[in-house]
């Protein structure tokens, strides 16, 4: 007679893994109320109902801890449901901020740690310089493309409206937090309509 098959135990791996997830899912919520800066490791400990001794067992200092944070919110900025595919540039832009919306915790998150990374010694500054390098890169691509479409305005500079987007759209945002009013899309569409000529049904297609 076949042996009854017991259900397979965790291992220890596993149950730390899930600990250290607890862990870095509670410091996004206490970063996004409080700041880097504001929010304790003990706050933290007290969220996810263990004493800061055992947490530090994990994340050793309070700098490893908010990269883990930020690595986790590219993490869920991954697998927040995708704007459709097919979609020209501006379009694609109107849609994420759309998308966006539907997450403002990660908002409040983005926000509060890109202003204080603005600060010298900032444990998140590295990544927010990147962050923008590779977004200004990519954006300013995207409107070469454009550009050698014939559909990019008379007079603008591919490197300073990438720039502009970024700019325009981080503000957005900040506004956005302190009044759910704003059409953050809408502001930003409007944006690029002065900059970018309508394609045809082809082009906006892809």
């Amino acid at each position: 007679m076949e042996a009854t098959r017991q259900p397979r135990r965790r291992g220890p791996y596993a149950k730390s893994a899930e600990r250290r997830r607890s862990i870095i899912d509670a410091a996004l919520d206490v970063f996004a109320a409080r700041g880097y800066q504001g929010g304790s490791l003990q706050d933290v400990a007290d969220a996810v109902g263990m004493s800061q001794t055992s947490l530090l067992h994990h994340f050793p200092t309070k700098r490893h801890l908010l990269l883990a944070v930020l690595e986790r919110r590219d993490e869920l900025g991954r697998t927040e449901p995708r704007a459709p595919e097919g979609r020209d540039f501006p379009t694609r832009i109107v849609d994420r901020v759309r998308l966006n919306e539907r997450v403002p915790g990660l908002i409040e998150l983005y926000a509060i740690l890109c202003g204080e990374a603005m600060t010298d010694g900032h444990p998140a500054r590295d990544h927010y310089t990147d962050r923008f390098e590779r977004l200004r890169h990519e954006y300013a691509d995207q409107l070469r493309a454009l550009q050698e479409q014939g559909r990019l305005r008379d007079g603008v500079d591919v490197d300073r409206a990438a720039a502009s987007i970024i700019a325009l759209w981080d503000g957005i945002q900040a506004q956005w937090l302190l009044d759910r009013s704003i059409d953050m899309a809408a502001c930003l569409a409007d944006y690029l309509d002065l900059i970018i000529r309508p394609g045809t049904e082809s082009e906006s297609a892809g």
